[in-house]
């Protein structure tokens, strides 16, 4: 072995590294590697779309089991109840019952909006899922033009359904 200074003997160790120059690991409090690759990694970022379809689900089940046709169970709509004006989503749990149930016919006549609302809904959870399970990250990013058309087409439907020629939109 020669004494060249600008190498290291090969029993020697490289002088530990400060934590910004590590790479990270279990040591340093960092959670253990999840890549795409592994179930676990995939379940764990699955987890808060696949707890937001749980807690949908679970509205619906309990919808679906209660009537709201019958009175007692839920609470009345206070703009219809006070002025007798159908709001957007007047006929929105009534929808959801019958979706609920397999009938898409009847939930469109209580409330197209709702019944639009929940095909979209399903779309964007799907959406949403996908991405996370790739590892992506998931923004809705609308220009206002579109919130200000959504909102306009839900404000028509809304002043729509309680007028004579409307009635058809009424729950």
């Amino acid at each position: 072995m020669t004494d060249n200074p600008t190498t290291a003997p090969p029993t020697a160790t490289a002088a530990p590294q400060h934590a910004s120059q590590r790479a990270p690991g279990y040591g340093d409090g960092a959670a253990p590697p999840s890549g795409p690759a592994t179930l676990a990694g995939r379940m764990r970022r699955a987890a808060v779309p696949l707890g937001v379809l749980g807690g949908v689900a679970a509205a619906f089940a309990y919808v679906g089991l209660v009537d709201p046709n019958s009175p007692g169970h839920y609470p009345t709509c206070p703009l219809l109840r006070y002025t007798g004006i159908y709001c957007p989503g007047c006929g929105g749990l009534r929808s959801a019952y019958a979706v609920a149930h397999g009938d898409f016919g009847a939930a469109l006549g209580l409330n197209a909006v709702a019944v639009i609302g929940y095909v979209v809904f399903a779309a964007v959870w799907a959406v949403w899922l996908s991405r996370t399970l790739r590892g992506r990250t998931f923004e809705i990013r609308l220009r206002p033009a579109y919130w200000w058309a959504i909102g306009t087409v839900v404000l028509i439907f809304s002043v729509a359904r309680n007028l004579p020629f409307g009635s058809a939109l009424a729950p």
